[in-house]
């Protein structure tokens, strides 16, 4: 009995000494602790509470009015979709993406056989970041991944579908201020506007005769809003395509927007938003610098790519995002230029550069190596330096079915045109016109899961006159988050 006597005083000793403890940490008086009797249980003394700081007093004046609240938390938002495609095409010209790529001929193995593929590839992920911000100025980034990364030359298709290879996507920072807006980093080219005007297919993006590309830039834009119209411009010098021309891509643009004539619109497969009427009108300008058409060149020939984008949003029939039914609008782009195969997904039109010359026959025979990418510009018999000319249209409607707007139809229609293509590529190899037209069906099953199906027509026609022709039927499912 005496030993439970003495721990149960040695106990609140103990705790007494604790809260004291605290308490002077705290800057507060030292709690009194009541004495007891020995035999009897006393309970531990309570901590002081921290003292409270005084209420800020408000600072009267001009210098309490001009400094800006600040918010001083991050946040991040991640989005994206998983998406699952079958795929059955009535050549063996295409992957899972077709983009721009030559069509096989008939007679040949490719042209006369059927495939049949399925994929992943196109799911993707991304976050969007926003940091701390006042009243004056706004920072934000984004990083966005998908699977269409490159595979060795070598991969087997097991390797080429099943291990997908991660891809850059979107990695930009952008500061938003009352003056100027400044985005640095890879993101999608001021070339087209894009996304803005993009179409709704099931199929994967870029489609035949699209703008579609993205591309390390520093770009300045600014809005200046009124109540009926919003007009942007924007400045940007680009990741040139020919790094040794030691000079950017200029890229320049100015879009105008209606606030009041709005309308739904589905970019690709999953971006539906409502969007105002806008039309774009957008430039590029690019030099190439491109070692001499020699085995051991010395020196090098320059030339000069340019391009013009004309381009249109028109809801026909207006809608909301809650009241999506009967909503109608079309989509469109003009495009021409010559140098710019790249804002098209694979396009080279089966251009490349022709073989030196060997009239010797030594072996092995000379090999020319560019300093540029293919489909760009080739040389001549004439020794000089030619650029690729392209002109493209591609518009597109889509129209949501009464009566809540989750299933849909839309349909796109392209075509390209080179007027010079034919002067320097192989008649047999090289195409001089395609024409693109498909058919979708789209079905919102929740808000999270959409399913589509299309069919696509593909024809190209070749130097030399003959046309290839391709049939794609493709279903795909989605799950957006």
């Amino acid at each position: 009995m005496k030993n439970v006597v003495f721990a149960r005083a040695a106990g609140t000793s103990l705790a007494a000494v604790l809260s004291s403890s605290l308490a002077m940490a705290q800057e507060a008086p030292p709690p009194v602790v009541a004495a007891s009797p020995a035999a009897a249980p006393v309970a531990p003394a309570p901590v002081a509470a921290a003292p409270v700081a005084p209420a800020p007093v408000p600072v009267a004046g001009p210098a309490a009015a001009s400094t800006p609240a600040v918010s001083s938390t991050f946040s991040a938002k991640l989005y994206g979709f998983v998406e699952a495609d079958a795929i059955s095409d009535s050549t063996r010209s295409f992957n899972d993406v077709a983009g721009n790529a030559n069509i096989a001929r008939s007679g040949t193995p490719a042209g006369d056989r059927g495939r049949f593929q399925t994929s992943i590839r196109n799911s993707r992920f991304g976050l969007k970041l926003s940091g701390p911000h006042s009243a004056e100025v706004k920072t934000s980034a984004m990083l966005e991944m998908d699977l269409m990364g490159n595979q060795p030359p070598n991969a087997s298709e097991a390797a080429f579908f099943n291990n997908a290879g991660l891809r850059v996507r979107h990695a930009m920072i952008k500061l938003e201020t009352p003056f100027v807006d400044v985005l640095a980093g890879q993101y999608w080219e001021l070339f087209g506007w894009q996304s803005s005007f993009h179409p709704n297919t099931v199929e994967i993006q870029g489609v035949p005769g699209q703008v579609y590309s993205r591309t390390v830039q520093l770009r300045l834009s600014h809005v200046f809003k009124t109540a009926p119209v919003n007009v942007e411009l924007a400045l940007a010098g680009a990741r040139p395509l020919n790094r040794d021309s030691a000079l950017p891509d200029g890229q320049a643009g100015v879009r105008f927007m209606l606030n009041d004539w709005k309308g739904l619109h589905t970019a690709g497969s999953t971006g539906t938003g409502v969007d105002a009427a806008a039309i774009g009108v957008s430039g590029v300008w690019r030099q190439f610098k491109v070692l001499e058409f020699s085995a051991k060149p010395e020196a090098e020939r320059t030339k000069t790519g340019a391009g013009l984008s004309i381009d249109a949003l028109l809801p026909i029939i207006r809608a909301t995002e809650n009241g999506r039914a009967n909503a109608l609008t079309i989509t469109a782009s003009f495009v021409n230029g010559t140098g710019i195969a790249d804002q098209y997904t694979g396009l080279s039109g089966g251009i490349g550069f022709p073989a030196l010359p060997n009239p010797s026959g030594t072996m092995p025979a000379p090999t020319y190596t560019p300093n540029i990418d293919g489909g760009l510009v080739t040389y001549g018999a004439d020794g000089r330096l030619h650029a690729i000319n392209w002109q493209s249209y591609i518009a597109g409607i889509q129209y949501y079915l009464p009566p809540a707007g989750n299933v849909w139809v839309s349909a796109n229609v392209s075509h390209m045109k080179s007027s010079n293509i034919d002067s320097w590529g192989d008649p047999s190899k090289v195409f001089t016109e395609s024409l693109w037209a498909d058919g979708n069906l789209f079905w919102d099953v929740d808000g999270a899961l959409r399913v589509g199906a299309e069919y696509a027509y593909f024809r190209q026609k070749y130097a030399d006159g003959q046309d290839a022709k391709n049939h794609r039927l493709q279903f795909s499912a989605f799950y957006i988050f």
